[in-house]
């Protein structure tokens, strides 16, 4: 997991996929504990950014209606 892009780099779509390639990958693989924690954290901080994403066009759609936000 050395050569991944920063998450805070990432478009939306681009983390959403990771996510779901990160999940699937927890689901089904039989990791050692280390590197099932590190997939995890990475799981996380992927879900953090798709959030941080959805708020900032949910502001961004908002401001467009003319919404006080």
């Amino acid at each position: 997991m050395s050569n991944l892009k920063p998450v805070e780099e990432m478009t939306y779509e681009e983390t959403l996929a990771e996510l779901q390639t990160v999940v699937a990958a927890l689901e089904q693989e039989s990791r050692p504990l280390d590197e099932t924690i590190a997939l995890y954290e990475r799981g996380q901080a992927l879900a953090r950014h798709c959030a941080l994403l959805l708020e900032k066009a949910e502001l961004r759609v908002r401001q467009l209606n003319g919404e006080n936000v």
